[in-house]
């Protein structure tokens, strides 16, 4: 009787230390994957903030009714200057000058990874006009008259991303007269 407890314990603490190692191992692995630090300085809202800032948006966009997206690949060094920047798509050329001088703005800003020397990011940015309270027939039909003649400037090549972060969306509005 003694002996059947005594080996009804052992296979207990086999099981588990079996357990406790699965266990181990599990938050082992969940801890290899690696969590970054947001890479513009001060974060997400920061960034977002900064660039709503920084874009001036041009009297053509204005005059033009222009609105629609940007999507961006740039690369940081590891003193956070922007060495490259790629348009990936534009719905029109004409959103894209103030979007890259505010990207050219935010140089010293970005943190990279300490293992690199280089990183690759991809920002998207959403323009927007706030439409005025009166003559929203005429801003649509302005506005139509864009969308309809617009040349989306679009990546026809492969474009490989490698170790690419992609960073949240910044939108911006701004106001026609």
């Amino acid at each position: 009787m003694k002996a059947l407890k005594e080996k009804q314990g052992i296979k207990f603490f086999i099981k588990s230390s079996f357990i406790a190692l699965a266990i181990l191992l599990t938050s082992v692995c969940c801890k290899a994957q690696e969590q970054l630090d947001f890479p513009f300085q001060g974060g997400s809202t920061v960034m977002t903030q900064f660039f709503k800032d920084s874009v001036t948006i041009s009297p053509e966009i204005i005059q033009k009714k222009a609105i629609g997206v940007a999507i961006f690949k740039f690369t940081a060094d590891v003193n956070g200057n922007i060495k490259k920047i790629i348009i990936y798509y534009a719905d029109d050329y004409v959103l894209t000058p103030p979007l890259i001088e505010a990207l050219k703005k935010s140089n010293h800003k970005w943190v990279i990874p300490n293992h690199e020397k280089q990183h690759d990011f991809i920002i998207q940015f959403s323009v927007y006009f706030n439409p005025p309270a009166t003559g929203s027939k005429i801003i649509a039909a302005e506005f139509y008259k864009f969308y309809t003649h617009r040349r989306p400037i679009l990546a026809l090549n492969q474009v490989p991303v490698d170790n690419t972060t992609l960073l949240p969306t910044v939108v911006v509005n701004y106001d026609l007269p």
